[in-house]
């Protein structure tokens, strides 16, 4: 996914314009899934959820993908200005963008994770 979105960085955002600085925007976007689903995947205990209706699982990946670029946007114009190295600003987009995704996908799917919450 990382080489889609920085495919997709060189063949439409660089020549729209777009500052480099937010082309980690689609590639935190494209990666968020794929951590989250990871997860879902391998773990025994949350193989019910591939149970569910597929317009509910097309709506949580809309919901994680949506979640992951708004979260990592938002951080970055937050602190694009400050004067950190690019290294901590990318760090940083990632960490806001992927807790984003990550809650609004447990707001979709709060039985998943019920036995963890009740500990």
């Amino acid at each position: 996914m990382v080489l889609v979105a920085n495919a997709f960085n060189m063949a439409v955002l660089r020549p729209a314009g777009v500052p480099e600085e937010y082309h980690v925007i689609t590639v935190i976007t494209s990666m968020a899934p794929v951590l989250i689903y990871i997860g879902v995947w391998y773990d025994e205990d949350r193989q019910p959820y591939w149970e569910q209706s597929r317009e509910h699982i097309v709506g949580d990946l809309v919901f994680v993908i949506i979640g992951a670029a708004v979260g990592s946007a938002i951080a970055l114009v937050a602190i694009i200005d400050v004067g950190l190295p690019q290294f901590l600003q990318d760090i940083a987009a990632m960490a806001v963008g992927f807790m984003l995704s990550w809650g609004l996908f447990w707001w979709r799917n709060p039985t998943l994770y019920g036995r963890e919450a009740s500990r």
